[in-house]
């Protein structure tokens, strides 16, 4: 889950070290398979495969396979499983884990993105729209960027339901993990929009399947880490798309009001006045005053008047809901008025509502002129030490207090700190991923980025100290993008699921071999039944 403020005051390389070998780990049978071709096991390949977006663990390949169909991916696993030694294999798209989670030490990287380029196999490596019937859906490759599903279903003037806050991540990736951004509290996270999936499983079978057709299957790998099999293809559900988005941010200078206004945003019927997309923001008074002068959203004078309401709250901390309300040019005087209707029940500061008016393109793409721009001074491969927990709603404010007003009281996180609810009936629990166990909660992400030396230990201590207030406190939170160091952490992030994950694993990829840069299993998984 990118986001788009991870805005940086001082440049920092980076201090992996990454090691990377030869191909002594695997069999030599493989390099007489059919694919042969496509494997890459020197230096520079296996070294742009040892390493995430995270840029905090580092671990290397044996090889990096480059398929030009699905098919040659199923071929690889299944040498694989039926090797006396089986090797781990792990797909990687654009690598946007903060953790490893897309490194396969020792085994092999599945660089997804060859298959866009090939544009070839068993419908992989496409974005195909059908607008037949009364409900559309695209077809797109695992390895499709959603920036590119998005320009393909508006050609046909449709869009998916629900986006992540960065379009430029893969499909599979989001779909592996959940996907979720600020039109999820109407319509579920990404995986509860999926019709079909073609899936490889971790014994090399490649499966169709859906709610109807071997849905044990699709369950499970909706949201499974990686753990049951690959993502070659998804059928997504689509919408009309708009044309225009009206954005506005509105600020809070205390947590029971800001925390009120967005669950009664939450809570509306989809025929009610109300805004398409509802997230919000933490911010800290040193942000304000430090930071940039500026930024694609406030101009130096907003700056100004946030950091004098800031600095007259005691905790220095304020907080913003953002909105965006879809329309199109005909409704562009009907938009205005929803917009009042909406405004006028809640209760922001006054004279702190910020607007403006982009395409639905703009909008959804956001962080994209924010990524060239911090690419350019050398901010954006920096390590993120990123922590996303998804805090029941009945505890939010202790939270709140301990963590934002707490452990951060005082801090200058260079980065992002989400905080907006959901509803957990949007939330399948068929599928594989863990949310909360309330009827609301919140995702509380903090998103930050080491950019000077010794950030990277002290925003690492800073993360343990939140799970530890949690974990003292009785706040059942759950992580979001999760990771474990133990085999223990994992059972009770899964809680009542973890019987059911074991048995799917060992039914799916029972040598234990898919996405080990999870730590979820050791191998055989089997074992763990």
């Amino acid at each position: 889950m990118a986001r788009r403020c991870l805005i940086a005051f001082m440049a920092m390389a980076s201090c992996l070290s990454v090691v990377v070998s030869g191909h002594g780990g695997l069999p030599e049978e493989v390099f007489a398979l059919g694919v042969a071709s496509k494997l890459r096991v020197d230096r520079n390949s296996t070294a742009r495969a040892s390493s995430d977006f995270g840029r905090i663990v580092a671990a290397a390949p044996e090889a990096v396979l480059h398929p030009a169909m699905p098919a040659d991916i199923a071929e690889l696993v299944r040498f694989s499983a039926s090797s006396p030694s089986p090797f781990p294999v792990a797909p990687r798209g654009q690598g946007h884990s903060a953790r490893g989670q897309s490194l396969a030490p020792g085994g092999v990287v599945v660089d997804m993105r060859a298959l866009a380029a090939e544009g070839s196999g068993r419908r992989g490596g496409r974005v195909n729209v059908s607008v037949g019937g009364a409900a559309p859906y695209v077809d797109a490759g695992g390895e499709q960027l959603w920036a590119n599903v998005l320009r393909a279903t508006l050609k046909h003037g449709l869009s998916p339901r629900v986006w992540t806050d960065y379009l430029h991540i893969t499909v599979a990736g989001t779909l592996s993990n959940a996907g979720i951004g600020g039109q999820a509290f109407r319509h579920g996270p990404q995986i509860a929009n999926v019709l079909e999936l073609d899936v490889i499983t971790g014994m090399g079978e490649m499966v169709t399947c859906s709610r109807d057709k071997d849905p044990d299957l699709f369950f499970a790998v909706l949201g499974g880490l990686g753990q049951f099999g690959f993502i070659t293809q998804a059928r997504i559900g689509l919408e009309l798309a708009p044309k225009r988005v009206r954005w506005v941010r509105l600020a809070y200078s205390d947590v029971v009001t800001f925390t009120r206004d967005q669950e009664l945003l939450i809570s509306k019927r989809s025929s009610e006045a109300n805004f398409d997309y509802v997230e919000g923001q933490v911010q800290l008074n040193r942000t304000l005053t430090e930071g940039p002068k500026s930024t694609p959203f406030f101009s130096g004078s907003d700056i100004g008047r946030l950091a004098k309401l800031a600095s007259k709250s005691v905790s220095g901390v304020i907080y913003f809901i953002e909105g965006a309300m879809y329309y199109n040019e005909s409704t562009a005087t009907s938009v205005d008025q929803k917009l009042g209707s909406v405004l006028e029940q809640l209760s922001f500061e006054q004279g702190f509502m910020f607007a403006k008016d982009v395409s639905y393109v703009q909008f959804l793409d956001r962080v994209r002129e924010e990524e060239r721009v911090l690419r350019s001074i050398g901010m954006w491969d920096v390590p993120h030490p990123w922590l996303n927990l998804f805090v029941p709603q009945s505890r939010i404010f202790e939270f709140d207090a301990g963590v934002l007003k707490g452990i951060s009281a005082g801090a200058n996180p260079v980065g992002v700190i989400l905080m907006y609810p959901m509803n957990r009936n949007r939330w399948d629990d068929r599928m594989t991923s863990v949310a909360s166990n309330e009827d609301v909660f919140y995702i509380v992400g903090l998103l930050r980025s080491a950019v000077a030396p010794g950030d990277v230990e002290r925003l690492e201590k800073e993360n343990e100290a939140v799970l530890a207030f949690c974990d003292n406190e009785g706040i059942r939170c759950k992580q979001y993008l999760p990771h474990y160091a133990s085999h223990e952490g994992w059972q009770r992030h899964f809680g009542a699921k973890w019987s059911k994950v074991t048995k799917l694993k060992a039914k799916y990829d029972p040598h234990g071999i898919l996405s080990p840069g999870q730590r979820i299993f050791s191998s055989p998984a089997i074992a763990a039944v």
